[in-house]
């Protein structure tokens, strides 16, 4: 297509279709109705996201239905210009971009569910509690584990099983609880931001092949500031308390540790694709779920026999230690894992991409791309952009920026990674972690509660940023 494409007026849409243009490629709808309309569209579906903690309406259901109209918009505008293969390349493009990333967090999510399913998570919660920490060493524990273990869990789930810990030593001290919860969403997201596994927003950036594996690393010191900066102000505030321990006695399920093992060995094969094949990472994921289905299989196989002599030690010896090991053994199903999936931050995660695909196919994009990066500081924008996710969710900034494609040094999208990913722990809506937390310890970790220490954690947000720039100046 060639020269200049005014859009005819369709059928049903000849009072709400202003004249668009194109050059070579899809049309410039920016400047229309049906554009704008598109655009104020999928600003209703976000507010609707927004307040999802007060509707009760999950997130997916509003941008589903905003990446559907967006897209049959779309459709009909290409279809009264004989245009309707390059609507759908455009839609085919978004929607393959998409299903690599689902595919790859289904797995990640499939082998969380398993470790949970085999009481590691909760093994670790009962050890927590029963060391007969004081308040103020589990308040720093808490948060360096979040931290180390979003790299490899995502953000969300460490954060979750953080604060089950916090809930179950805390025996309601409800400044404590406030305090902890910031911290562990704080070290969370700060965690996520130096793996491709921590977040969905690295795992985007490393799949389109603007960080490599190992550079994301170069962010760890940066993260751990962002971390601690905040976490030392907070915890002149917390106790000396010990809490009274819990007498609760839990034993790993059968198939915990290989399990993990398996998990890393995933991760492995995941970068070992994308490294030295130049494949995308989901065939390693993929690759590592048949690992986990086999495996699936051995437990399922070897249940009886490892039943039969459980049983047979625990009558020969009565040791208390062999009836917890014989309840460990039980059925292992990895379809039931799958099943049990964050399937509404999936369907989320399709809505968006679909909304913001498609205003990235009407021109929104490139406008965008123009106002922030093109004659401007980089470093400004990105810094931004990380404000912007404690108001909006980072998985839609981010595909927005990676949509706009600016060009860029590999120590700006380093910047943009870890603004987009810490920025959100300015305020407890900014991070589906501090939205979880919110839920799981309603009433003693609020929005207000987590607003009052904004100041601390926007000094380690500064503070993040600037040990990146002088640190990995030399990428700039």
């Amino acid at each position: 297509m060639s020269g200049l494409l005014r859009l005819a007026p369709l059928p049903g849409l000849a009072l709400f279709c202003a004249p668009a243009f194109a050059e070579g490629g899809p049309l410039n709808l920016t400047h229309t109705a049906i554009g704008l309309f598109a655009l104020a569209l999928f600003a209703l579906a976000y507010a609707l996201v927004m307040a999802e903690e007060y509707l009760k309406l999950r997130k997916s259901k509003p941008v589903l239905v905003a990446a559907g109209i967006i897209w049959i918009v779309i459709g009909l505008v290409y279809a009264g210009q004989g245009l309707s293969p390059l609507a759908q390349a455009g839609f085919r493009q978004t929607l393959l971009e998409y299903a690599e990333l689902m595919l790859f967090l289904l797995v990640a999510m499939t082998y969380v569910n398993a470790m949970e399913d085999r009481l590691l998570f909760a093994v670790l919660r009962v050890r927590l509690v029963q060391a007969g920490f004081s308040l103020r060493t589990l308040f720093w524990l808490t948060g360096f584990l979040a931290f180390f273990i979003s790299p490899v869990v995502d953000n969300l789930t460490t954060a979750l099983l953080m604060c089950s810990v916090v809930l179950n030593v805390a025996n309601g001290e409800r400044r404590f609880i406030n305090l902890a919860c910031i911290n562990i969403v704080v070290a969370a997201n700060a965690g996520g931001a130096f793996s491709p596994f921590g977040d969905i927003t690295t795992l985007m950036v490393w799949q389109a092949g603007k960080v490599s594996f190992t550079q994301f690393l170069l962010l760890f010191l940066p993260a751990l500031l962002n971390f601690l900066v905040p976490a030392s102000l907070m915890s002149l505030m917390v106790p000396r308390l010990v809490p009274a321990m819990s007498g609760e006695a839990l034993v790993l399920r059968r198939g915990a540790l290989t399990i993990v093992l398996l998990f890393l060995l995933t991760i492995v094969t995941a970068v070992a694709c994308h490294h030295f094949l130049a494949l995308p990472p989901v065939l390693g994921m993929m690759t590592g779920l048949g690992y986990l289905q086999f495996f699936g299989f051995y437990l399922r196989k070897t249940q009886p026999v490892s039943l039969a002599r459980e049983r047979a030690l625990y009558e020969r010896t009565g040791d208390e230690a062999r009836l917890l090991r014989l309840g460990s053994i039980v059925p292992f199903d990895v379809f039931n894992k799958i099943a049990k999936a964050e399937w509404d931050t999936l369907l989320f995660f399709y809505g968006v991409v679909m909304c913001v695909g498609g205003l990235g196919f009407m021109g929104y994009l490139a406008l965008a791309s123009q106002l922030l990066y093109q004659g401007g500081d980089p470093t400004l924008a990105n810094v931004a952009i990380g404000l912007l996710s404690s108001l909006i969710d980072n998985i839609p900034v981010m595909f927005s920026v990676l949509s706009m494609e600016p060009q860029m040094s590999t120590g700006q999208w380093l910047l943009v990674t870890l603004t987009t990913g810490v920025g959100g722990s300015l305020l407890s809506i900014g991070s589906a972690a501090g939205v979880a937390l919110m839920g799981q310890a309603r009433g003693m970790y609020t929005f207000v509660g987590h607003l009052k220490w904004l100041p601390a954690i926007l000094l380690g947000y500064m503070v993040g940023i600037g040990a990146h720039l002088w640190l990995n100046s030399a990428l700039f």
